[in-house]
């Protein structure tokens, strides 16, 4: 795995009107001047947090993907005979279907 910089020695992130303009006209955002030049010191701030994330050690940390450790509760995955109630009954679902193929619904092709 290739070595990355850490943040901290990178050269500090700055936003100016010009990058605002073109981030919003990517994001197709209608923007007066006024709302730009508030908008520049706004995304300075954030990228400013940013960077104090990058001095913060974490060479000790796990990666994790929830701080809380929880287990999800599974039930058996069984099909309930009832015809009523349960499962089991693809073939009369697919009955309603316009057009069924191989057990499936079959449905128009969208992507060429």
């Amino acid at each position: 795995m290739k070595a990355r910089l850490p943040l901290a020695n990178a050269p500090d992130m700055s936003v100016d009107t010009a990058t605002v303009r073109h981030i919003a006209k990517l994001a197709r955002l209608q923007m007066s001047d006024a709302e730009v030049e508030a908008l520049v010191p706004e995304l300075n701030n954030i990228l400013g947090w940013v960077e104090q994330l990058g001095e913060v050690d974490t060479s000790g940390v796990e990666p994790l993907a929830t701080v809380v450790d929880q287990k999800l509760r599974l039930r058996d995955d069984v099909i309930d005979a009832d015809p009523l109630t349960g499962g089991n009954v693809r073939d009369k679902v697919l009955l309603n279907a316009p057009d069924a193929q191989h057990g499936f619904f079959a449905v128009p092709k969208v992507i060429e």
